[in-house]
C-alpha cells in the first residue's frame, strides 16, 4: 500500500480542508441559533410579565356587605358591581351594587 491514503494511520483518506471549514462553520451556526432561540424566549417572558394587568381589589371600598357575608368573587361592569357573597348558613348570593356610591341594586340567590 504505496501511497494510496495520504490520512493518519488508521486508513482513512486525509479530509479536505474546505470540508473541515464548513464542518466548523455549520457547528458554529448550529451554537449561535440555539443561544438566540434561548435570548428570544427569555425577552418574550421578561417582556408579556410585565404587561400582566393588575389584579382589583376583592371588594370596592364603596361596597358594604351585610354582616356575617364574605365576598368570594367581585365582577366589575360598567357602571355596576356584582359581588358572589356567602353567609354563615352558607347560601350564596349574587349582589349587585352601583359602582359610584355602593348602593344596592338588586340581589340573587344562587342555589336552594
Amino acid at each position: 500500500m504505496s501511497g494510496s491514503t495520504s490520512g493518519g494511520g488508521d486508513g482513512a483518506p486525509a479530509e479536505p480542508p474546505g470540508l473541515r471549514r464548513l464542518r466548523h462553520l455549520v457547528t458554529a451556526l448550529t451554537v449561535t441559533l440555539i443561544l438566540g432561540v434561548i435570548t428570544v424566549v427569555a425577552l418574550l417572558v421578561i417582556r408579556l410579565a410585565a404587561f400582566s394587568p393588575p389584579t382589583p381589589p376583592l371588594l370596592p371600598p364603596a361596597v358594604s356587605l351585610p354582616e356575617g357575608e364574605q365576598a368570594g368573587a367581585v365582577t366589575f361592569g360598567a357602571g355596576w358591581v356584582a359581588v358572589v357573597s356567602a353567609d354563615a348558613a352558607g347560601r350564596e348570593r349574587i349582589r349587585v351594587f352601583d359602582a359610584t356610591d355602593g348602593t344596592p341594586r338588586g340581589e340573587l340567590l344562587v342555589g336552594p
